[in-house]
């Protein structure tokens, strides 16, 4: 065997791993995204060419900032800085997302007690934990003093297993009533959001 490189291994890794995060959550985005928007008693246009340009940006950013899990390998610091300043500028699409999502929920004619307003609303706040978490991870040196902590695996769970399963739950939830034409209880879909969300952050 001629050997290996272990950081060339860990460069092709995560060049694959780190987009399939946004390849789990990006359904979630579309799901979130469109129930806001048909809730949203606002006919401007500004939320959906927001959405999609945010999500596009995102795509985008999210294809070339694999490096930022690999800062404890001895990066020079132009690469550094490099891979720490693309991935504070996914913050932006970012903040345009929930801001345009928080701007058609509160324009939304539903009452304050709709289970899909919570579990909106839910999902807004779990993914903006993990949000502002993921900032913090984008600077080489916090990332140096947070690297393999349970800082990271909270992170990590907030955006996409807590964001992923949310999403599925509020696509249940918006349209059983539209495939099986009868509604959910509403005290039990309130019952298992207040159980979720303490569960979650237990």
């Amino acid at each position: 065997s001629g050997g290996g490189d272990p950081i060339l291994f860990q460069h092709l890794f995560w060049f694959f791993g780190h987009p399939e995060v946004y390849v789990l959550i990006l359904p979630g985005f579309g799901i979130v995204s469109h129930i806001c928007m048909s809730i949203s008693n606002n006919d401007s246009s500004f939320g959906y060419y927001g959405l999609i340009c945010a999500m596009a940006s995102i795509v985008c950013l999210g294809s070339v900032v694999w490096g930022h899990h690999m800062f404890m390998v001895g990066f020079d610091s132009l690469t550094a800085v490099f891979f720490s300043s693309i991935t504070m500028i996914i913050g932006v699409p970012t903040g345009i997302k929930v801001f345009s999502w928080l701007y058609m929920l509160n324009s939304c004619g539903m009452r304050i007690l709709d289970p899909i307003l919570w579990w909106l609303v839910g999902f807004i706040f779990l993914f903006t934990v993990g949000g502002v978490t993921g900032v913090a991870l984008s600077a080489s040196a916090l990332d140096i003093l947070f690297h393999d902590t349970w800082f990271v695996v909270a992170h990590f769970h907030y955006v996409l297993s807590l964001g992923s399963y949310s999403s599925i739950v509020i696509m249940l939830v918006w349209w059983w009533p539209f495939i099986f034409g009868y509604s959910l209880n509403k005290s039990l879909l309130q019952g298992h959001w207040l159980l979720s969300m303490v569960g979650f952050n237990l």
